[in-house]
């Protein structure tokens, strides 16, 4: 009787399918989970793979060992049951793991914060679960393997049954369930999924009651408790939170505005003001390049927006330059969704949902005006970073054009990020002038295809019949300064834009808590929770 069901070689099959289709939608709703916090970005997908790498190794020497010393089946779905569960609990926990996690973690060290903490955090919440699940091909072997003469047709089965259901595992969470669902839900379906199957075998064989009945249970707390897709737990009255293709989204609002955020820690992406006034961010500074242009003296001039957002800039131009037809690209559809929701989306600024380098590879028209804000998380795309996107740019600009591109993470030096990206620009157009956003860590970047930015900034100023408008550019022009071409270029084969924006954001982070971890070192964490009014 025990082994009844093992007798049937399509059940040890799915259970192969369905192990392998797990272990790839926890792996996707890994990156989920961790990006509010550590962001998406390649270094993340390191981190991820890597240490679900470590954890399936390990868990296929264990497998294979533990089969050979002792092949009760019922030790395999016994661990299928516990990753199911455990599985289940990461809605309910993972969150509160991960900040605790960095909570600790921030003020104890001083670099590669961000890299630490989301493999510490990878390495607790999803190491476990995935070890169970890697012991699963080499138990299977033991049972399925008959003779030696059909050896390799039975392993050669396992592997490719594994493999389909891996490929389904990668395709519908990214597609369907975490679009239609959230991350939460989907770890959930696919715990239901494991923990459907250990039952099949327990009660088949008529045995494990009592595991089966606690597995139940506590599938059954973590889905009441665990089913919310609230990655930012400590807001209250969001106007939206949700999950698209590509990213986490947040829509809050409060006395003055209404603001958009693609993550949890890493600030503002869009914003739209009640009062119709400027952002009072970085939007406002960009304006120059249509000044610098010269648009108010053209005949049906045209801008484009790559990394449209909710239309921030698009909107302030429209309203300080109405002659100007404008055009936008937004990878993202339901940031696009979001525009027409809650910020007030222009009627007529046609927005396209298309990655922006694409986009331009695809059109033939040309600019008075491009404006490169494309960000995916932490960093600019690193295909938007290169010598050979800029000079797509650079074709696609009028003889006058001017581009703008919004750099995140202010730093001093050639040696980061935004220094690469000033180098590359500059090795591509001939006038290239840069200006620290007041207040912010935005650093504004224009470049002329002919001309200087900041001659072309003073004498398309004048006559601007708008006082606060005039202000703005009067102090723009106080704030340029030229960059000097340098030899840190980015091209398509060389692009380390990730490495250089962690190690910019752990210097951001390193600044922000330094009162903090000041007050840790000086008066223990007792004192850090009692300032913070813990």
């Amino acid at each position: 009787m025990k082994k009844d069901i093992l007798g049937n070689k399509i059940y040890l099959y799915l259970t192969e399918f369905f192990a392998g289709m797990s272990v790839m939608a926890v792996e996707l709703g890994a990156s989920r989970l961790l990006a509010p916090y550590f962001s998406s970005s390649q270094i993340v997908w390191t981190i991820i793979i890597g240490t679900i790498m470590i954890a399936m190794a390990l868990g296929n020497v264990y497998g294979g060992k533990s089969a050979d010393k002792n092949p009760d089946p019922d030790r395999l779905y016994k661990r299928i049951l516990i990753a199911s569960v455990w599985i289940a609990a990461i809605p309910l926990a993972g969150r509160y793991i991960i900040i605790g996690i960095s909570a600790l973690l921030i003020l104890t060290i001083n670099v590669n914060f961000l890299v630490i903490a989301a493999f510490v955090s990878c390495m607790i919440i999803f190491v476990f679960p995935l070890f169970l699940l890697g012991t699963v091909t080499p138990s299977l072997a033991r049972y399925t393997v008959k003779s030696v003469d059909d050896s390799g047709k039975t392993v050669g089965a396992l592997g490719a049954f594994n493999t389909i259901g891996s490929i389904i595992g990668t395709f519908l969470p990214t597609f369907v369930t975490i679009p239609a669902v959230g991350t939460s839900v989907t770890f959930l379906l696919f715990s239901a999924v494991l923990l459907i199957l250990g039952l099949i075998y327990f009660i088949s064989n008529r045995r494990g009651k009592k595991a089966c009945i606690i597995a139940v249970i506590l599938y059954v707390i973590c889905m009441v408790f665990g089913h919310g897709d609230s990655f930012a737990f400590w807001e209250n009255d969001l106007l939206f939170e949700g999950e698209s293709v590509y990213n986490y989204l947040q829509v809050k609002e409060n006395e003055k505005e209404i603001l958009l955020s693609t993550n949890v820690l890493f600030g503002v992406q869009s914003v739209k003001r009640k009062d119709d006034e400027l952002s009072g961010m970085y939007y406002d500074y960009a304006m120059a390049a249509p000044v610098m242009a010269g648009i108010r003296e053209k005949k049906d001039p045209r801008m484009l927006i790559l990394g449209m957002g909710t239309g921030t800039y698009a909107y302030q131009c429209d309203r300080y330059f109405d002659n100007m037809k404008i055009e936008g690209v937004e990878i993202d559809g339901k940031i696009t969704d979001l525009s027409k929701q809650y910020f007030g989306a222009l009627d007529n600024v046609p927005v396209y949902t298309y990655d922006g380098r694409a986009y331009l590879d695809c059109v033939k028209e040309k600019y008075d005006v491009i404006m490169v804000d494309a960000y995916q998380d932490i960093s600019i795309p690193f295909q938007m970073s290169s010598v050979e996107f800029f000079s797509s740019v650079y074709d696609h600009l009028n003889e006058d054009g001017v581009m703008v591109v919004n750099m995140n993470m202010r730093s001093d030096g050639e040696d980061n990020i935004n220094g690469y990206l000033s180098d590359t620009i500059a090795s591509v157009f001939p006038s290239v002038c840069t200006m620290d956003v007041p207040g912010f860590t935005n650093r504004e970047l224009f470049a002329m295809k002919n001309g200087e930015c900041k001659k072309a900034l003073a004498d398309n100023s004048s006559g601007i019949s708008d006082p606060g408008f005039e202000t703005l550019m009067k102090q723009t022009a106080s704030l340029l300064t030229d960059h000097k071409k340098g030899t840190h270029i980015f091209t398509d084969d060389r692009a380390p834009v990730e490495l250089l924006g962690m190690k910019e954001i752990d210097g951001l982070i390193s600044h922000e808590v330094s009162y903090y971890k000041n007050l840790y070192r000086e008066q223990g964490l007792s004192a850090v929770l009692s300032d913070l009014g813990v």
